[in-house]
């Protein structure tokens, strides 16, 4: 945060009374640090995990006085998706070898958050396009054409945390229909920033588009396009796409050299190349590390005795 102009705020809002203009540069000074490396630089993430909660507390407490905040929305919807997956979720799947009743308990938890978080990105953007909920439910695909270039952000985190709870909702159909709005939603933000968080929208369509059935519209070739635009506009510096590739298209073929080949690339990433990454790629890094122990559940080694019938 910027210290230094916050401090004369709060000192000069003692002077003149007004504790919503102190609350309102606290607010932006909040809402801003995701623009910045304090969070995403860091190479500690159980500090992170372990202070997150608190900001965001924070965040929200400063949302009731400043209830039309874009920016707070916007914060608190990634801050949100972020921890719930980067940590809640993580934490679940990685439980579930161990202990069922855990990775359950950790998954609702993390679903609830998602569908937090996806709610602040929602209002955020009714703060600017009046309704805009209600529309995107109706007709995603319209609402999500009156978007504009400054909506980015919010649509995106909005997206993002939706098909995060659906992943975590096999056993809701009613959930599970909201999938093709996601992706209209994407699909838009493709058109006014593909760029938007250096390959992020792509790197999302590699799961949406490989990892749904060709019955429902999912593309391999669609996938393996975004998969390189993702690659491309990151620099190779993201330890994301080759996990997305690894989890979605090498488990989706039972590929296994493929799976391995893409984790091992995800773990050459240097995480301090690019500071404003370091503290997704350590993420990123542990989950793939995690995949490559659970390699023999997930890719089925062939039978030879099913190769060779004639042998027995």
């Amino acid at each position: 945060m910027r210290a230094p102009a916050l401090l004369l705020c709060l000192v000069a809002a003692s002077a003149c009374s007004p504790s919503k203009v102190a609350t309102k540069v606290l607010a932006d000074n909040l809402s801003e640090t995701g623009s910045s490396t304090v969070w995403s630089g860091d190479n500690d993430p159980e500090l992170i995990k372990d202070s997150l909660p608190f900001a965001l507390k924070t965040m929200e407490s400063l949302l009731a006085s400043q209830p039309d905040h874009v920016g707070l929305h916007a914060a608190l919807a990634s801050g949100f998706t972020s921890y719930a997956y980067g940590f809640v979720q993580q934490d679940a799947d990685m439980a579930e070898d161990t202990s069922l009743a855990a990775a359950q308990r950790g998954w609702a938890r993390a679903k609830k958050m998602y569908r937090r978080a996806h709610q602040y990105a929602i209002r955020g953007l009714e703060l600017k396009h009046p309704g805009f909920g209600a529309a995107f439910h109706k007709d995603a695909k319209a609402a999500a054409a009156a978007l504009r270039l400054d909506d980015v952000e919010l649509a995106y985190w909005a997206g993002a945390s939706l098909a995060a709870e659906i992943v975590l909702s096999k056993d809701q159909p009613e959930l599970i229909a909201e999938l093709p709005a996601v992706g209209e939603l994407m699909n838009r933000l493709l058109v006014l920033d593909e760029d938007y968080g250096a390959g992020s929208v792509h790197e999302f369509m590699i799961s949406y588009e490989g990892g749904r059935p060709t019955s429902m519209g999912g593309s391999v070739e669609k996938a393996r396009k975004h998969f390189d635009r993702a690659v491309q506009l990151s620099g190779g510096n993201k330890a994301g796409p080759y996990v997305s590739w690894a989890e979605t298209i090498a488990v989706q073929q039972q590929d296994a050299k493929l799976f391995h080949e893409m984790l091992d690339k995800a773990l050459a990433v240097d995480v301090n190349k690019v500071p404003a990454y370091r503290l997704l790629n350590i993420i990123t890094q542990n989950r793939a590390r995690w995949l490559k122990g659970r390699a023999e559940d997930l890719i089925l080694t062939p039978d030879p005795a099913m190769e060779n019938p004639e042998n027995p």
